[in-house]
């Protein structure tokens, strides 16, 4: 039996751990750097293409999208290749995977050409990458930076119970920025599955690249995170490298480029379209006014003012929808005031679809269940509700702008009115709205809004199912096959032990974390 000194002995260890446990090391004495200015970098390769097409375009900015999964990393890969002076780059998850470890290589022959290279990643989404994230931040051209972190690095799980009110709290923002000339930002991570590698699933996504005055606003959006009270050098978290670690994660991609399934990528990033379309200097991009959206560091903190809301700027900037509202969002989750204002749009005249994941699509079942409850009350409001189908994957197609053949909708996208296009990483629901930080673009394009909106109803017969209510308000839904419509009872391909679990995950009180 344990005796009254070693209960006491025990409970102050565990007392000693949580207090050290959580402690964050010191922000004193952290390097300060700045975006280059894109006075400073019009003499790079990338600042002498984009000045000329740009000085066509005053005040706008060239936009083109990256639906096709091979030509979204293609474009990574060459802005870090045409890089001349700085590489800024902030995800949410980057995977240690062939994508991960080949796009890591990019940023490492960057660095070794003189670029400097800023890394700003989510803590929460780098499993695995400890080692080789501290040997790349070894070197003289390369720093990283950790947002929130977790300071007991394994298992994270134990930081989550330690420190859960501060870990809620991510940051899901995603930019790619070369030379503050031109940038990607959108839904996709760093991962095999973002970009059709491997043989796993494939997400259905949307980037955008964009040229002009939007970059140096993303780069000092960028600058901002870089240097908020979030954001922790990497050495003070990270374990001590060897200094053969470097020349170790050379090697590493060195044999991984030998393996088939890498040969086999790199073949479809050689004939990417994107990749042609560049060498032929012909790429065409459209030019708009384009405005950033994005959430205030600080909202990671919960020290955020309203105003500094990701939610209320795209609320302010919209207004109200007079004809049309297109809205495709991979995670889904409106609360009664998003049904209501669907409502309140729907009784004004204007036209609401939505396009969502199913459940055999949807990766996060929890999310799934915070959905569902509200199908029932967007139909009746008149709401067209579509739900993407988990189709075998296609890696080499061109999906147009709601994806195509996909295990997953991941794309986070609306269309107001024929008129305004947003592109970014935010997701309709609680998670997005009030915890995580996020960032996009709202693009005042009648062509590229026209696009996502004539090419929905063709593109979601093929894809998706619609949800309708029949006479006796039970949902059902429709799969259009082209030559039969087939009415489904209960929700496609899924067996009655899922569908039963994410009922019982329904009744959680658990919607404020969705």
């Amino acid at each position: 039996m344990i005796n009254r000194r070693t209960s006491l002995t025990f409970a102050i260890v565990i007392l000693l751990f949580v207090q050290t446990g959580c402690a964050l090391p010191p922000l004193k004495g952290r390097t300060q750097s700045e975006a280059f200015s894109q006075e400073q970098t019009a003499d790079t390769r990338l600042g002498e293409v984009v000045n000329s097409e740009a000085g066509k375009h005053p005040g706008l900015s060239g936009i083109t999208t990256l639906e096709n999964p091979i030509d979204a990393f293609t474009a990574r890969v060459l802005l870090a290749e045409a890089s001349d002076r700085s590489l800024d780059v902030q995800y949410y998850i980057w995977q240690y995977d062939i994508t991960g470890k080949l796009l890591l290589y990019t940023l490492y022959r960057a660095a070794e050409r003189g670029v400097r290279v800023r890394l700003l990643l989510d803590d929460n989404g780098i499993g695995g990458m400890d080692r080789p994230l501290a040997a790349l931040n070894s070197h003289s051209n390369i720093e990283v930076r950790l947002f929130n972190p977790f300071v007991v690095r394994h298992p994270k799980l134990l930081g989550n119970l330690l420190a859960f009110d501060r870990l809620n709290h991510r940051m899901h923002n995603k930019s790619f920025t070369a030379d503050n000339q031109a940038t990607i930002i959108g839904g996709r991570n760093i991962s095999d599955e973002y970009f059709g590698a491997g043989t796993g699933i494939l997400f259905s996504d949307l980037d955008v690249l964009a040229i002009g005055p939007v970059a140096n606003r993303v780069s000092k959006d960028f600058d901002r995170y870089w240097s908020s009270a979030s954001a922790y050098p990497a050495e003070r978290l990270l374990p001590a490298v060897r200094e053969e670690a470097l020349p170790e994660f050379v090697l590493e991609v060195k044999a991984l480029e030998r393996s088939a399934e890498a040969r086999r990528f790199v073949a479809a990033v050689e004939a990417s379209e994107m990749l042609r379309d560049i060498l032929a200097q012909d790429l065409t991009f459209i030019w708009a006014p384009v405005e950033v959206m994005s959430d205030d560091p600080a909202k990671a903190l919960d020290e955020h003012s309203a105003t500094g809301l990701l939610s209320q700027q795209l609320a302010r900037a919209i207004g109200t929808p007079e004809t049309s509202l297109t809205l495709v969002s991979s995670y889904f989750v409106p609360g009664n005031a998003g049904v209501a204002l669907f409502r309140d749009l729907e009784e004004s005249g204007v036209q609401v679809r939505i396009l969502t994941n199913s459940l055999a699509a949807n990766d996060v079942a929890l999310v799934h269940a915070g959905y569902a409850k509200y199908r029932k009350p967007l139909l009746r409001a008149g709401v067209e509700l579509y739900e993407m189908r988990k189709l075998a994957p296609e890696r080499s197609t061109d999906p147009g702008l709601l994806g195509s053949s996909a295990s997953s909708l991941h794309a986070k996208t609306f269309a107001v009115d024929g008129e305004t296009l947003f592109v970014g990483s935010f997701n309709f629901d609680p998670r997005s709205a009030h915890i995580n930080t996020e960032l996009g673009f709202l693009i005042k394009s009648p062509e590229l809004a026209e696009a996502l909106e004539s090419g929905f109803a063709e593109q979601v017969r093929f894809t998706a199912y619609e949800v309708v209510l029949n006479s006796d308000g039970d949902l059902r839904w429709l799969e259009f096959t082209g030559t039969e419509t087939i009415r489904h009872r209960h929700e496609p391909d899924t067996g009655l032990l899922k569908r039963t679990l994410v009922f019982l995950l329904s009744l959680l009180p658990v919607e404020p974390l969705l």
